[in-house]
């Protein structure tokens, strides 16, 4: 599975199937006014690196943006999911608070030294970017985690061998080399990360047809179609959980699970927007069309 990215060549492919299609209005963000200059990409800085404008939160066991423990904050230009006490078993995710369909994910983790007390084994030196999320005020109170496709970060620590990218699919099911897999975690073909240095995760999403989890430019984890199906959800409402409903967009999120772990910069290259080559806002990598959202003056 391990390959070189190339981006042109997946966006051009994708654009043929995808031309004409309407994206949702978050493709707005991605605007760029300057004619002159289609390639240029517009990337969005979903941390500002100020502080979590834009970012809602929601804890298991406390109401939609209620964070009592203050387990996210700002702190010297970094975005921090910290614990200074213990975990005491509540989950936590912090969404960016707009949807999207098709986009490239980029961001830059790395782990503090210790786990809060009480965390499970396996949250050692572990979070995750969250994909196609289902939207964060429809969460039960209870909810351990977000209906959504997890692109796991894992750490390692000394001579151990702790591969990151892999995929978790908490409420979901996707399609790998043409097989429905049911797996909570596949492991992806990553390299090994020590937790206490930087790395760069990225992904490409389009829609339901294709995601890929990237690290160093190369593909580690490819996969398709992901439905709303399977376990390791508690606490949902019953109805935000359809089995069988396709999954091709959503919100983002990261976790907390009783690692802390700092994030230095989260960003989107959002992939829908004007295709039209006369308007102002026309982009070449964009490979969804939202032409309602197309600048002419």
């Amino acid at each position: 599975m391990k390959m070189k990215l190339n981006s042109i060549g997946i966006l051009l492919a994708a654009s043929i199937a995808m031309l004409g299609v309407a994206c949702n209005s978050t493709g707005e963000k991605a605007e760029n006014n300057n004619r002159k200059d289609p390639v240029k990409e517009e990337w969005i800085q979903l941390f500002n690196g100020k502080d979590l404008g834009g970012w809602v939160t929601k804890i298991q066991g406390q109401e939609l943006g209620s964070d009592t423990a203050g387990l996210c904050f700002v702190e010297d230009g970094q975005l921090k999911v910290h614990y200074t006490d213990s975990f005491n078993g509540k989950f936590g995710h912090f969404y960016y608070n707009e949807k999207f369909s098709h986009y490239r994910l980029r961001a830059t983790y790395k782990f503090a030294k210790g786990q809060a007390p009480g965390g499970a084994a396996w949250a050692y030196r572990n979070n995750g970017l969250m994909l196609h999320c289902q939207d964060p005020a429809t969460i039960g109170l209870d909810q351990n985690f977000p209906i959504s496709i997890e692109y796991q970060l894992l750490g390692s620590e000394g001579d151990e061998q702790r591969f990151t990218a892999n995929l978790c699919t908490p409420g979901t099911n996707v399609v790998i080399d043409d097989t429905m897999r049911t797996s909570h975690c596949i492991k992806s073909t990553s390299k090994s990360y020590d937790g206490l240095q930087w790395a760069t995760a990225e992904a490409l999403v389009l829609g339901d047809s294709l995601i890929q989890h990237i690290m160093d430019g190369e593909v580690v984890m490819e996969y398709t179609k992901p439905t709303i199906d399977g376990g390791a959800v508690q606490g949902h409402l019953p109805e935000m959980k359809v089995d069988g409903t396709p999954l091709t967009e959503g919100f983002i999120a990261i976790q907390a699970e009783s690692h802390s772990t700092y994030f230095k910069t989260i960003e989107l290259l959002n992939l829908c927007g004007c295709m039209d080559k006369k308007a102002m806002n026309y982009k070449e990598y964009f490979v969804k069309a939202n032409n309602k959202l197309c600048k002419y003056e």
